[in-house]
């Protein structure tokens, strides 16, 4: 039964993945800043049945934070098998109205905020010979007007998590990036409704979450584009 470590994981992609993976009978600990959000998340996950969940106040933005939820993970499961980085934020404007608070919110969360994860669980991960799963998006590889600081955190979370897969094939810990498109979610002030039914559904990224962990090892597939089937028509 693996152990897993979600961050940003009480709302949208990230509790959508851990929903996912508590049916498939893993252990689950998610991450967030806000303790009421994360602990509403918890009784939420609690009310389906699952017993084996955990919730942890956390701020990806600090190092400590992140090394202390890790701890958390090891002495309440015993290990930690799966890190899924998953915390982010957008601030979306034209360069010349972006500013430098939006742009260390993006970078420090997206991008800083993944190392700091990912730095605190390496050791748990290299004895377990786990996994790290970054949660980027399209537009690491798709720039877009008034998209500066987002983008720039994407592109970079990108080859941070493809650098990282070759840094840690020699310890047997596989990495991979998925790259949503448009999911249904409340990022960036939007509010999940029927008008999102063509969208990317939080669970289809916990499924294909949980389609990576099942790959035989020997097989990494390392860059996972994903996208809606169709696009929203109703609003071209």
């Amino acid at each position: 039964m693996k152990s897993i470590l979600i961050t940003g994981g009480s709302k949208g992609i990230g509790l959508g993945i851990a929903e996912v993976l508590l049916n498939q009978g893993m252990k689950v600990a998610i991450t967030g800043r806000n303790k009421s959000t994360v602990d509403q998340a918890v009784a939420h996950l609690k009310d389906k049945g699952h017993s084996e969940v955990l919730g942890i106040q956390s701020d990806v933005r600090n190092l400590q934070d992140e090394e202390k939820a890790v701890q958390e993970v090891v002495d309440t499961f015993g290990s930690l098998d799966v890190l899924i980085a998953n915390a982010g934020v957008g601030h979306f404007a034209p360069i010349d109205e972006l500013t430098s608070e939006q742009w260390n919110s993006v970078i420090d969360i997206n991008l800083t905020g993944v190392f700091n994860s990912t730095k605190a669980a390496i050791p748990s991960l290299k004895k377990s010979e786990g996994y790290i799963i970054t949660i980027a998006s399209l537009a690491g590889t798709n720039f877009f007007a008034r998209g500066a600081a987002y983008n720039a955190s994407k592109f970079g979370l990108v080859g941070f998590t493809q650098a990282i897969m070759l840094d840690l094939r020699p310890f047997n810990v596989k990495v991979s990036t998925i790259m949503p498109g448009s999911v249904a979610t409340y990022f960036n002030n939007n509010e999940p409704g029927p008008k999102d039914d063509w969208k990317i559904q939080p669970e289809d990224i916990g499924e294909l979450v949980n389609d990576l962990l099942k790959m035989n090892p020997r097989t990494l597939p390392s860059k996972v584009e994903v996208r809606p089937t169709r696009p929203d028509l109703k609003n071209k």
